[in-house]
C-alpha cells in the first residue's frame, strides 16, 4: 500500500533494501606523500634561520666591511672631497649615508666627523656627522639585534658580562649616554652590546643623538679651523675632545674594583 507521499506525486525515501542493491562507487585515495619530502624543507629553514647561522652570517659581514675599509680606504675618499659634482645639501645627504656605512664598517668616527667639518664647516658639518652617525648606529643596532642576539645572550655568564647587560638592559637611555660622552667606548662596540641587551630602539637612538653632539661638535670644528691651528676656535675644540677622554679614563680606572666585585 502506498503512502501518501507517494500518491502525491512527492519524491519518498528509498528503501534499505533498494539503497543496498545500488553498486559502490569506489572513490580513489590520495596518494601518500613522503615524509622526508615534507620534513626536509622545514629542516633546511630551521637550519638557515637557527641564531647560529645568523650569528655567523653577521660576522661574515662584518669581516667583509672591515676587509673592505683596509682594502679601499674609504675614509681617504670622504676626507679628500667625496662626494664628487655635489655640494650643498645634496652632498651633505649622500656624505651622511656613506659616513653611516662607513661607520658599521670599523671606520673611526674622529677621521669621519673630522673630514665632515673639513668640508661642509662647522654647522652644516655638525649635522651631517650626527646624522651620519645615528643613521651607522641604527645599521649596527638592526644587524646585532635581528642576527646575533639569540646566539649571543645564552653566553652572557660572566659576572662583568652579566653586570654591563643588566645595566644596558635596565637603565639604557642613561647607559648609553654616558657611552656616547665619554670617548673610551668604542663607537662599535657600544652599538653590539647595546644590541645583544635589552635595550629599546627609542632609548639607544635618542640617547645616540644626544649624546653624540659634544664630542662631534668639538672635531667638526676642528676640522672646518684645522688650517688655523692657534686660533681659538680651535684649541677650544681640541681642549673638548681632550678634557672628556681624560675624565673618561679617570672614572673608568677608579671604577674598575667596583666592576670586579660585581
Amino acid at each position: 500500500m502506498l503512502d501518501a507521499t507517494t500518491r502525491s506525486g512527492g519524491t519518498a525515501a528509498a528503501s534499505p533494501r533498494a539503497a543496498a542493491a545500488e553498486p559502490a562507487v569506489a572513490v580513489p585515495a590520495a596518494p601518500p606523500v613522503p615524509v622526508a619530502a615534507s620534513v626536509r624543507p622545514t629542516r633546511r629553514a630551521g637550519v638557515l634561520l637557527s641564531p647560529w647561522a645568523r650569528l655567523s652570517l653577521l660576522l661574515v659581514l662584518l669581516t667583509a666591511a672591515g676587509a673592505s675599509v683596509l682594502l679601499f680606504e674609504p675614509q681617504r675618499l670622504l676626507a679628500r672631497g667625496w662626494p664628487p659634482y655635489l655640494d650643498g645639501a645634496a652632498a651633505a645627504v649622500v656624505f651622511a649615508a656613506a659616513y653611516g656605512l662607513c661607520t658599521v664598517a670599523f671606520v673611526p668616527r674622529p677621521l669621519l666627523n673630522l673630514a665632515a667639518g673639513a668640508l661642509f664647516g662647522s654647522q652644516l658639518g655638525l649635522a651631517t656627522a650626527l646624522a651620519g652617525t645615528v643613521l651607522g648606529a641604527g645599521a649596527a643596532f638592526a644587524l646585532g639585534r635581528v642576527l646575533g642576539q639569540d646566539a649571543l645572550r645564552p653566553l652572557l655568564r660572566g659576572r662583568l658580562l652579566k653586570a654591563a647587560d643588566g645595566q644596558l638592559s635596565r637603565h639604557g637611555f642613561r647607559s648609553m649616554m654616558a657611552a656616547r660622552l665619554f670617548p673610551g667606548v668604542p663607537f662599535w662596540a657600544a652599538n653590539y652590546c647595546a644590541a645583544v641587551s635589552r635595550m629599546g630602539w627609542t632609548a639607544f637612538l635618542l640617547a645616540t643623538a644626544l649624546g653624540s653632539i659634544p664630542n662631534t661638535a668639538a672635531y667638526a670644528v676642528a676640522g672646518a679651523r684645522a688650517s688655523a691651528p692657534t686660533s681659538p676656535a680651535f684649541l677650544l675644540a681640541m681642549a673638548c675632545i681632550a678634557v672628556p677622554a681624560l675624565l673618561g679614563t679617570a672614572v673608568a680606572w677608579r671604577k674598575r674594583h667596583h666592576l670586579r666585585r660585581r
